[in-house]
This record gives structure tokens, C-alpha cells and sequence, in this order.
């Protein structure tokens, strides 16, 4: 419970602080302080409103007042005694009228204190558990003598300079990657690129955004539940199905036609800035410049899974596909053509990223994970924007290799989607019903796969126009992936 003593106030204000469930710390929706404290400020608001409303009464009391001034000298009864009655309303009006400004300017000054409060209290949760165990480290790791990571708090706190240094670590031939992320975050990938190309020559321009062409390959029936859990499952089916792979799910609400676009997180290993559009470069694709090419064939592919216009979408990515996914929700064409109703982020920097209004998105986040920090922006805490941090302590196995560190894997995500479902935190059960109102209960969707590919350097050297993508209906297939009929 947060406890706030605003000035000139003869107690404490209390504020329910982020709610607790198990191992899943909540934050925003319908038990979030921002709401709470929006709650207080509309009643600020109305108090004013109604000291406003007895300030025009006291008015017109002193004018009655005044008009009775002629009957002072008149007798006791309908003379004086009518003076000071009138007098004395004025008063008790004036003293409710100040009540009530002194009650609004002490919400006012509650919501700054606990705000201040609040961000002091984030930082020394940053310093006090900054640097995270990771348990069992890779070969290169224990060479380098990286036995930590930085979590979440810290990520957020250092932003780009932690998070590179342990990418540094891991990986030291893409850490230009992850600088010119840093670099272009909060602004147009152009402003990068070229302090890039100086500091690392032709390397940088695989940066630059280039056209992804969504190429539809096949089309099969699946089972599908539209719970949190069952949405991240989907992920990690589309994200082994090949790099640069999306899904688009069509699923039937009773009678409502309703789609789920799925994006992979990062996929490593290929030629950065290569031919798929997910691999480290769509990172900074993603950040610097909106998801403006990955966006437009997400369009081009739902399309052609036969949604139609002011259709209702729902989108879910992990890591980078996270920041595609809000990216859409962010986007005015993307919202005008088509009714996204919700966004669900596992491991996603997406705090600056801000939805169309009444979108509702939920984020599923690792306290041992930096990678959701990684944009050094908290998630707002706001009425349809929820957060869920897991806070159990994971290891990486014998054998694994650490990668981002054992909090960004997709399985636990998966584990917490999970906890998140089966939740009776009224916070998690209102975002959760809003998701349910949009897929229904579930059962036998359609799914199409489509793969994204960016196009070459050389094919965008001139302006042109817009490849489009192949919209030749695949024959039907079942979920191993052999034709049905």
C-alpha cells in the first residue's frame, strides 16, 4: 500500500500500490495507480466544478444582502434579523466553498508527492538489483568473466550502454547493431545512419529501410483457444516454422470474423540487414522508423487472408516482434483501415511505442530480463495498458547456451501467459475478457502463413513503386504442414 501525506492535510491519502499475484507483479488497467489517481483527479475536477457553483451563490447571497440593507432600521423580525440570516448563509457558503478547494488542491498535491514517490523508488529498485545471475554461462561468457546481465530496472535506467556492453559480450561482431538501435530510438533511422556509416563504413547501410514483401505460402486449420497462452504458443509455432515467417489467424467469434497477426521475435545467425526482415537490423527498423516496411506488408498479407476493411485484429509478437506489434496499434493508417482491439508483448522494449486510443495491450515482462528495458522507457501505466512482471528466479541449464540471458526465453513467457489466464486479479481478468470478446472461446481457425522478405540493396537504389506481394491462394494444409484436402 502506498501511503502519500499531502501538504496542509491532517492524515495520509492512501494509494494501492502495484498489485501482486504469486510471482506476477501488476501494473496499469483497471488496478493501476495511474487510473486511481486519474480517478482522484476527475474528482478534484468536480470539486472545483462545485466551488465554482457556491462561489456564484455567495454572489448572489451578498447581492440579497445588500438589496436588504434599506430594512436595517425596520423592526426586529423583518429587519435585522433577516440582515444577519442572510449574512450568516453567506458565510457557511464561503466556508464550504474554501473546504472544498482545500480538499482539491490536497488530491493535487497527493497524485505529485506519490509520483515523485514513485520515481525515486524506481531508481533505487534499479541500483539495489541491477545486475542479475544468470546461473550457468556459455563457453564465451566465461572467457569474457560475464557472470551477470543487467535486468530490467537497470536496462532502463542505463538504456543503450549496459545492454550494449553485454551484446558486446556475447556477440562483438554485431554490436554495431545494437549501438545504432540506441542511436535511433525515438526518431527516424536516417538521423543514424550516417554517424553509422562513418564509425563502421558500408557495414551501416544494411540499416537503411528497405521494402519487405509479403509472399503467401499456405493456408491450414488449427485449434486455437485465444488465450494469452495459446497466443505466445503461436509464436513459437511460427518462429520454427522458418525465418521471416508471419502468421495471420482468422477466427470466427460467432458469426464475427476477427484476425490475430503473430510476428517472431529477433532471428539471429543470417546476413544482418539481409533478406529477412526479423533478423537484428529489423530491430533498429523497428525502433527508428516505426515498423513503417514490416507494417506494410502485415497489411498486404492480411489482405490477402481475406480480412476486410474494419475488420478486428489483434496482434502479438515476442521480443522485436513485440515492437512490430505496437507499432501497428500505433500506426493512424493502420487503425483506419482495420479495428485493433488488442496487443500482447512478451520481452518487448515498447515503452515509447503509444497505442490508438482504446486499444488494450498486455505486456509480459521478466524482472532478470533487460531486453523490455532496453528502450530505457517504462510501459505507461495507464487504464488499457497492463503490465506483468514475473519475478521468479531463472537460470540458464547445463548445456544451454546463455544468449540474452536465461529471463528473455519464450518459455517463460509461455509459463507466464499461463499464470496470467488462470488469474483472479481483477486487473488480469478485465484485460484478459477484453481479448475473450474478441476471439471468442475458441475452437477451429484458419491460419495463413506468409513469408516476408526484404528486398536487396540494389533493387531500391531509385524510387519505384511498391513491390506487391504474391496473392495466389495456397492449397489448404493441416498443422504438420502436409496438404488436406
Amino acid at each position: 500500500m502506498a501511503e502519500v501525506t499531502p501538504s496542509g492535510s491532517g492524515g495520509p491519502i492512501e494509494l494501492t500500490g502495484p498489485a501482486v499475484d504469486g510471482g506476477l507483479e501488476i501494473r496499469g488497467g483497471l488496478g493501476g495507480i495511474a487510473f486511481q489517481l486519474e480517478e482522484l483527479m476527475v474528482g478534484a475536477g468536480k470539486l472545483d466544478v462545485l466551488a465554482d457553483v457556491l462561489a456564484a451563490v455567495e454572489v448572489e447571497i451578498h447581492r440579497i444582502w445588500g438589496d436588504l440593507g434599506a430594512y436595517q432600521n425596520d423592526s426586529r423580525l423583518s429587519g435585522t434579523e433577516a440582515l444577519m440570516s442572510v449574512g450568516e448563509a453567506q458565510w457557511s457558503v464561503q466556508a464550504v466553498r474554501e473546504e472544498l478547494r482545500t480538499i482539491s488542491s490536497q488530491v493535487r498535491a497527493s497524485k505529485q508527492n506519490y509520483e515523485a514517490a514513485e520515481a525515486w523508488a524506481s531508481v533505487a529498485r534499479g541500483l539495489g538489483g541491477g545486475l542479475t545471475s544468470t546461473g550457468t554461462m556459455s563457453r564465451q561468457a566465461q572467457d569474457l568473466g560475464l557472470g551477470f546481465v543487467p535486468n530490467r530496472e537497470v536496462a532502463e535506467l542505463a538504456a543503450g550502454p549496459l545492454a550494449m556492453v553485454a551484446l558486446l559480450a556475447l556477440s562483438p561482431e554485431r554490436f554495431f547493431i545494437a549501438l545504432s538501435v540506441d542511436l535511433a530510438a525515438g526518431r527516424h533511422i536516417a538521423a543514424a545512419v550516417p554517424l553509422l556509416t562513418g564509425m563502421f563504413g558500408s557495414a551501416a547501410s544494411s540499416l537503411r529501410p528497405r521494402p519487405v514483401i509479403a509472399d503467401r505460402k499456405e493456408s491450414l486449420s488449427v485449434e486455437f483457444d485465444g488465450s494469452p497462452a495459446a497466443l505466445l504458443e503461436r509464436a513459437r509455432i511460427i518462429d520454427a516454422r522458418g525465418a521471416g515467417y508471419i502468421e495471420v489467424i482468422e477466427v470466427d467469434n460467432g458469426g464475427q470474423k476477427a484476425y490475430v497477426v503473430v510476428i517472431p521475435g529477433t532471428q539471429a545467425g543470417g546476413e544482418v540487414g539481409g533478406t529477412n526482415p526479423f533478423d537484428e537490423a529489423g530491430i533498429a527498423e523497428g525502433l527508428g522508423n516505426r515498423s513503417a516496411e514490416v507494417k506494410a506488408a502485415i497489411l498486404d498479407a492480411l489482405q490477402s487472408a481475406g480480412a476486410e476493411k474494419g475488420a478486428s485484429v489483434v496482434a502479438v509478437g515476442y521480443s522485436q516482434g513485440g515492437i512490430h506489434a505496437m507499432n501497428l496499434a500505433a500506426d493512424e493508417l493502420f487503425v483506419n483501415d482495420y479495428d485493433m482491439k488488442y496487443v500482447l508483448t512478451a520481452g518487448s522494449p515498447v515503452g515509447g511505442i503509444v497505442p490508438a486510443a482504446a486499444v488494450s495491450s498486455l505486456h509480459l515482462e521478466h524482472r532478470q530480463d533487460w531486453v523490455p528495458g532496453a528502450d530505457g522507457t517504462p510501459n505507461p501505466d495507464t487504464r488499457d495498458r497492463v503490465t506483468v512482471t514475473l519475478s521468479s528466479p531463472v537460470a540458464t541449464q547445463e548445456g544451454e547456451d546463455l544468449g540474452l540471458g536465461p529471463g528473455h526465453r519464450l518459455a517463460n513467457y509461455q509459463d507466464a501467459a499461463r499464470l496470467v489466464g488462470a488469474s483472479d486479479d481483477p486487473t488480469l481478468k478485465d484485460s484478459t475478457a477484453v481479448l475473450a470478446g474478441v476471439l471468442g472461446a475458441g475452437g477451429t481457425a484458419t491460419a495463413t502463413r506468409f513469408s516476408l522478405t526484404r528486398t536487396k540493396a540494389e533493387t531500391v537504389s531509385a524510387p519505384g513503386p511498391r513491390l506487391q506481394p504474391t496473392r495466389q491462394p495456397s492449397p489448404q494444409q493441416s498443422e504438420s504442414g502436409w496438404p488436406v484436402a
